[in-house]
């Protein structure tokens, strides 16, 4: 079974979200939208698909992360999220969260050794 297929966003923390989100969009051309950043990609197994990937910054308040006190999350892109949870779960992973279901995909976070929190994405298609 496939696990991770790749990066699905890099969220972070800071002072100012807004300014930072300009400071980007200036000096290194993010298109950067209230939301962050959309990078569009091919599929190099199947180039009629297209993907993105996600650049975001979040209040340095955030609880988003939580529990993590970490500055950051990475959001990675999954196939058959339930069965891989049900996965984690058995080998004694932190699951956070029951899966979270959007028109755009399907979600859950989990804890790394390290406390990181990680967010787990299949996307609807």
């Amino acid at each position: 079974m496939k696990k991770v297929t790749g990066i699905g966003g890099i969220f972070f923390k800071c002072d100012n979200p807004q300014r930072m989100n300009e400071w980007y969009a200036r000096h290194l051309g993010l298109p950067v939208t209230e939301y962050g950043t959309l990078f569009k990609w091919r599929d190099t197994e199947d180039p009629n698909k297209e993907g993105t990937t996600v650049w975001a910054t979040f209040d340095k308040d955030t609880t988003y992360f939580a529990p993590s006190k970490k500055e950051f999350m990475i959001n990675y892109r999954v196939e058959q999220l339930e069965e891989l949870v049900e996965q984690l779960k058995r080998a004694g992973v932190t699951v956070l969260d029951e899966i979270a279901v959007y028109e755009y995909g399907k979600f859950v976070h989990i804890l790394d050794p390290e406390g990181n929190s990680i967010e787990l994405w299949e996307e609807v298609v």
